[in-house]
This record gives C-alpha cells, sequence and structure tokens, in this order.
C-alpha cells in the first residue's frame, strides 16, 4: 500500500483458518479450555451427555497442577498422596468388605482403640449400609492421603472433608466416600474409599494426571494454608539432618538429576549453603563406598546409588521397629542377634520360633512384617506379604517360616504335555486317557493349579464344560504368575501352636513340643533365647508325658509309648467336643477311618493339636483336621471318606459340594 488511505475494510464472513479448517470463535475456545480443565463439567448441557468418560475427569486439572514452580513446590509443605482403582465385579465385593474391616482394625487411633468410618458430614458411619449402597458399583477408588507434618494435626477430618470436596470441584461432581484416619505409624494418615459412580449414577472415570498429581497438589495445598509454607530455616535444617543419613534423601535425587553418563556431577553450586550441603553430602557418601572424588571440583557417584540407598534406609527402618519391639520387654537380644530374614537367599533355611511381634510395615502397599524368636537364638524381622488377607498370628504363637517356590512346577510341564496331546486342552479325564497310572486325586491337584492361575491373575481360560485352553505360551503364564505369588506372598507361614510355649508342657494334647521330641529330625535348638527356652520346655514336658504314663526312662533316655501321639489328639478332641456338644445341642459323633461324611462346614475350632473343621450334621457333628483350602468354604455343605493318611479336601462339581476323600 502507498498509504493508509490504500486500505479498504471489506465487511463479511469470516474466513476458514488454517488448512481447510473453520474459524473458532473466541468465545468457542474459552469455553473448551473450560471443558477441558473441569473435565467436561463446564459450558456443556447436561443433555450432550459428556462426563469426561473418553480422557476421566480431571484430566485438564491434572496437568496444570503437574506444571507448576518447581521452585514453589520445593517450598511446600509435602504429602504423600496414592490412589488405586479396585474392579469390584465378581468376588471383588468380598474384598471391599475386609478393605473396610481392615481398615476399621484395632490399634489405629491415637490410644490404640479401634479405627471409626466416618464421612462428609457425619462423624459415624455404618459399614454395612454403605456397602449395601455400592454393591452394585463396578469399582472404587481406595486413597490413602499422608501429610508429611500429619503430627501437628489435632485432628485429620477436617482435612480430610476439605480436600474432598476440592477434589469435586475438580471432578465436576458430588463423590460418595467414607475415610478412617490412623495414627498407628510415625507419620498419622487418612485411608480414603471413594464410590465408583458419579452423581448421575454413571462409572466415575478419574483422569491419570489427577490420579498422579492433581489430588497430591491440592492436599499440599490445603496443608500450607493450615501450617504455613516451609521457612527458609526449616528447609535449611532439613537439609542439614540429610547430609549424614544413611538413605536416599532430597540431596540425592537433586544429585542424580544432574548425573551424566560418565556418572560425573559438580560439587559447585549457585550458593554458599548449597555448596556446603552438596559438598557434606558427597562427603557422606564417599565414607560409605558410594562416591570417589575426581580432580577439585567432580565426584564419580556409584552405580544404582539410588536403590543402594534405598536398602540401606530400609534397613534402618527394620532396625528401628526391632528396637521398638524389645524396649516395652527389657530384653533386647544383643545386635548380633537381630537378623533381616531373605527368603530369596541362597541355602537359606526355614526359621521356627515364636512371634514377638506382628506388624504393618508398608501402609500404603498393605505390607505386613513379623518379628520371630527363632530355635537358634537370633530374632528375624520377616516379611511376610502385601494384601489384607493375610492369616493373622498371635504374639507368643509357635510358627514356621519358609521360602515360597517361584519356579515352573512338573505339575505345570504336565498340563502342557497333557494339553499337546489333546489339541490345546487340558481337562482331568484327558489327564486320566493320557496317563493310566496316575490317580484321580493326582489330576485333581492339575485341576486345582490352573483354578488359582484363573483366578488370580485371570490368565488361563475354562470353557463350559470344564475343560482348559492352554495355549502354547502357559509356561511362561505360570512364571508370571509365580512372580506375582512371590512379590505378595515371598514366605509361606504356618502355624505350629496357637498357644505359647509354657502353655505346652502340661497341655493334655498333642503339641508342638510332642512332635518334636518323636521326631526323627528335630529342629536344633541354641542355647540362647528361644532354644533356651524350647529345651526347658521340653525336658519339663518329658516330666509330664512319664507321669501321665504316655513315656518312661531307660537306660538314661526317654522312650515313648507307641502311637503317644494320636492318643494325645484323641484325648483333647473329646475333651473339646464335649464343651461343643453343649453348646451345639447335639452330640459328637467321632469319624473313623473308611467313614463317609456329609454335613455342613460350619466353622474352624483352634485346638493345641492343631486347627479342627466342626462339620455339622442334621443329628450330631464332627471334627476333622483343617487345611487353608477351606478358609472360603465355611457355610457350605462337603462330603468325603475319611482314610489313614489323612484329609485331602478336593473340590468337585457334585450337587453335594465339596467332598473330603
Amino acid at each position: 500500500m502507498a498509504s493508509d488511505d490504500d486500505f479498504e475494510p471489506r465487511l463479511g464472513r469470516m474466513r476458514a483458518g488454517g488448512k481447510g479448517g473453520k474459524a473458532r470463535k473466541f468465545l468457542s475456545r474459552v469455553i473448551a479450555a473450560a471443558n477441558l480443565a473441569r473435565g467436561g463439567a463446564v459450558g456443556r448441557s447436561r443433555k450432550s451427555g459428556y462426563t469426561g468418560s473418553r480422557i476421566g475427569r480431571g484430566a485438564g486439572v491434572g496437568r496444570v497442577l503437574s506444571a507448576r514452580d518447581r521452585y514453589a513446590a520445593f517450598r511446600q509443605r509435602r504429602v504423600i498422596v496414592k490412589i488405586r482403582p479396585v474392579t469390584l465385579g465378581g468376588k471383588g465385593f468380598n474384598g471391599a468388605k475386609a478393605h473396610l474391616r481392615y481398615v476399621e482394625r484395632d490399634g489405629t487411633t491415637r490410644d490404640g482403640g479401634r479405627g471409626q468410618l466416618y464421612g462428609a458430614d457425619t462423624d459415624k458411619v455404618d459399614r454395612d449400609a454403605w456397602l449395601e449402597q455400592a454393591k452394585d458399583d463396578r469399582h472404587q477408588f481406595r486413597i490413602i492421603v499422608s501429610p508429611e507434618d500429619g503430627m501437628e494435626y489435632d485432628d485429620l477430618k477436617p482435612l480430610t472433608r476439605r480436600l474432598m470436596a476440592r477434589a469435586e470441584e475438580d471432578l465436576g461432581t458430588k463423590l460418595d466416600w467414607v475415610a478412617v484416619d490412623h495414627h498407628n505409624t510415625g507419620h498419622p494418615h487418612t485411608h480414603v474409599i471413594v464410590r465408583g459412580k458419579d452423581d448421575l449414577g454413571k462409572d466415575l472415570l478419574i483422569a491419570k494426571d489427577y490420579i498422579s498429581h492433581g489430588m497430591r497438589e491440592r492436599a499440599c495445598e490445603l496443608v500450607d494454608l493450615d501450617l504455613g509454607p516451609r521457612t527458609d530455616d526449616a528447609i535449611e535444617q532439613r537439609l542439614r539432618a540429610e547430609v549424614g543419613q544413611d538413605r536416599l534423601t532430597s540431596i540425592d535425587r537433586a544429585l542424580l538429576r544432574e548425573v551424566e553418563r560418565n556418572i560425573l556431577v559438580s560439587s559447585e553450586s549457585r550458593g554458599a549453603f548449597d555448596q556446603a550441603i552438596r559438598m557434606g553430602r558427597l562427603k557422606k557418601l564417599e565414607r560409605l563406598g558410594l562416591a570417589t572424588q575426581h580432580g577439585a571440583a567432580h565426584w564419580h557417584l556409584a552405580p544404582n546409588l539410588g536403590d543402594t540407598l534405598r536398602r540401606m534406609g530400609e534397613r534402618g527402618d527394620i532396625i528401628r521397629t526391632m528396637q521398638c519391639a524389645y524396649s516395652s520387654r527389657g530384653n533386647a537380644p544383643a545386635m548380633a542377634d537381630q537378623a533381616i530374614y531373605d527368603p530369596a537367599a541362597h541355602g537359606v533355611r526355614p526359621l521356627v520360633g515364636r512371634v514377638v511381634e506382628r506388624g504393618i510395615s508398608d501402609e500404603y502397599n498393605d505390607g505386613h512384617y513379623m518379628i520371630v524368636e527363632a530355635t537358634d537364638g537370633r530374632s528375624h524381622y520377616v516379611e511376610i506379604g502385601q494384601g489384607e488377607n493375610i492369616e493373622p498370628q498371635a504374639t507368643g504363637s509357635i510358627v514356621r517360616i519358609g521360602p515360597r517356590e517361584g519356579v515352573v512346577r512338573p505339575v505345570d510341564r504336565t498340563i502342557v504335555e497333557v494339553a499337546a496331546a489333546n489339541n490345546g486342552r487340558y481337562s482331568v479325564d484327558a489327564h486320566l486317557r493320557h496317563d493310566p497310572s496316575a490317580s484321580e486325586r493326582f489330576a485333581q491337584t492339575h485341576d486345582r493349579r490352573l483354578e488359582a492361575m484363573r483366578k488370580r491373575m485371570n490368565s488361563v481360560e475354562r470353557e463350559p464344560d470344564g475343560t482348559w485352553i492352554i495355549t502354547p505360551d502357559h509356561l511362561d503364564k505360570v512364571e508370571k504368575f509365580e512372580a506375582r505369588q512371590l512379590r505378595d506372598r515371598p514366605v509361606s507361614v504356618e502355624t505350629l501352636s496357637v498357644q505359647p510355649l509354657d502353655k505346652l508342657v502340661d497341655a493334655d494334647a498333642a503339641t508342638w513340643l510332642d512332635k518334636e521330641l518323636v521326631a526323627s529330625a528335630p529342629e536344633p535348638l541354641r542355647d540362647a533365647g528361644f532354644g533356651r527356652d524350647a529345651q526347658d520346655a521340653q525336658a519339663r514336658r518329658r516330666q509330664w508325658l512319664i507321669a501321665q504314663q504316655l513315656a518312661e526312662e531307660q537306660d538314661g533316655r526317654t522312650v515313648y509309648r507307641r502311637g503317644m501321639l494320636a492318643a494325645l489328639q484323641r484325648r483333647e478332641v473329646l475333651r473339646v467336643a464335649g464343651q461343643l456338644s453343649d453348646d451345639l445341642g447335639k452330640p459328637f459323633a467321632e469319624a473313623k477311618v473308611g467313614e463317609r461324611i456329609e454335613g455342613r462346614l460350619a466353622r474352624s475350632v483352634e485346638m493345641a493339636s492343631g486347627r479342627h473343621a466342626l462339620i455339622e450334621r442334621s443329628r450330631d457333628f464332627t471334627l476333622v483336621p483343617w487345611r487353608p483350602v477351606l478358609e472360603r468354604h465355611v457355610g457350605k455343605d462337603v462330603s468325603g471318606i475319611m482314610r489313614d493318611s489323612g484329609i485331602n479336601w478336593t473340590f468337585g462339581r457334585q450337587r453335594s459340594g465339596p467332598t473330603i476323600s
């Protein structure tokens, strides 16, 4: 244009912007941005039906919060938030019931009392009534909120309610939730359970960004409002404390972020304080053998520095846990006699000993631990697994703990072999045709193995006629199944006696002491700790058996009467059965070898000689040895035949239910 007068505006419809796309008005772009930030709750009518189901609610909020200024986050008070979606389909609802019982367990309040569910408007929620409303839900969200400075709160309920109200604003829907506060660890925390339904009754989907970052940032905001951001003095004090710690610290994380390919970092920093902190930490790592100085200002960090420091921190936590367990007893063993049981170590032996303490090692992953005084005279810390359904063991009970085998078993190879000869299908009938020498009971163990894989991982498929589909990669599936088993249950725990050692000396029953006295290879007993106590108890038990004419002294050694264990067990069964007969109003019928038993599995009965199953019939009842597999069949009808070798519970599709054979 030669001058401004040459410009002539032409009014009309806005042209398409870009290549072939329609131009978007500014207002439409604002509405779209609002929809993204609010997960679809703003700018669209209910008629449109948009609920964020494609990407989940809170996607935009989560992305915005995750991109906050790192310096502000460094000054922000820290809160750990873990969100875990859990599917409730099938038997998952039973898991939901178990989880609520678990979070409401004893010993979680400040005074050691039982936890109580609360909600948005009430301090007491009825667990069964809340579960009844959620029985048809597809899923739920289980959340743990743990402020780093939670000890400064007299009550966590107001914080939890404000956090859940803020989450409702971010997600654009009302949430149906209950919570329990726990004060049984060094960091008070809250368990929150949220129903998987929005305010319209549709499935509640939360965006990954909000699960990963959004709720944690909201919790940090609220704690900052309550307690104020961390001051410079507080930050410097924490960093000074981290310099000498034998665990992974924020200083180490900062160093690892700067690591180059040659694993070299510089000790130089922007300020004098940062320089002093960094140099002090590098000197500490050098003393630990995890860093080497190269030149005046460069350091070489050890490979896997982060993993090594994490393991060191975990070991320190374990040592403190063991010291706390013995502090109230006043008889802590020497440090040389405190050990950490590693089931993966080469040549590790099973432990037999007395339970000193049972507790939660990882509240976020439901990890459990046990401290056991073993026959070797040492105290062992044992990680016994993750989950809410781990069988409890009382303090003072005697247990055997051993490593689980996490390898492909012969039973798995047999399944593959039978399937290969049967067009990729396995069944008990096909097994018996393939190997006529195999018994039906033996073939059924293979069927149970496949059923366990189906229930735990859904990795195998069963056809309507009961035939299993075995794919060519079946052994790979077995390895994944075993790896998961080892993660959830790294050790096997067998209860040898629910009664403490001193109660077994004069018990009129077949006790763990008796089984050790007559064993061909008894547990070696060291003259220290539980080993010494067991030696003393065995000596007193021998004298009791002699007085009962179940043993006698011959040439300086004790000779036990033939059938002593069976006689003692029968004594206890008859005595306990007499007590149960009064309670049930029915006579007791002793089970005989070869006799067929039919009835209802009423419950388990704990005895000194072992756990028994109470089988109730129309006119009488009987007691038979218990098996762990019976746990989920309580209240159902059972049938089977008693045999000399014991009772092997198998489960078929008979109308009468499970069978005993």
